[in-house]
């Protein structure tokens, strides 16, 4: 795969310069790759932070746990789609190293959007400590406890 490090860091940091998400999507690709990394979920990082990117191009505000549940709902309502260069320097590129590597990462990602909506539901009903238990579930026992 051809690549452009110089180029997708511009696109990564034109999104998150965005007026009223300034930082989100930084913060959004730290929270999935620490999702990732705490749960051993075989897909790409630079997958991951490409489509916060472009998750975040479509934004107005940023709030963590709201956008993060967005954002794996969104991952997994496309199946890890192959995604084409957004900078138009490199080929498409896939989420996963395999189809196999894909299984599992579509498994794993189903999990976490189903957890991340429980986190949502719980702290706009109030329930934080609810919303603290599935945060745990969600980064395999990583988040902080409160």
């Amino acid at each position: 795969m051809s690549s452009a490090p110089t180029a997708h860091l511009d696109y990564v940091n034109s999104t998150n310069q965005q007026v009223g998400v300034v930082g989100g999507t930084k913060k959004l690709a730290r929270l999935a790759k620490a999702w990732k990394y705490y749960n051993r979920v075989p897909i790409s990082s630079f997958y991951l932070e490409m489509r916060a990117a472009q998750y975040m191009a479509a934004q107005k505000s940023f709030s963590a746990a709201l956008y993060f549940c967005g954002y794996l709902e969104w991952l997994n309502k496309m199946d890890l789609a192959d995604m084409n260069d957004p900078m138009g320097k490199a080929s498409r590129f896939s989420a996963c190293s395999s189809v196999a590597t894909r299984t599992i990462a579509l498994s794993n990602l189903h999990t976490a959007a189903t957890r991340a909506r429980k986190v949502v539901t719980a702290e706009q009903s109030g329930n934080v400590q609810s919303a603290f238990d599935y945060l745990g579930l969600l980064f395999g026992g990583q988040f902080p406890k409160r």
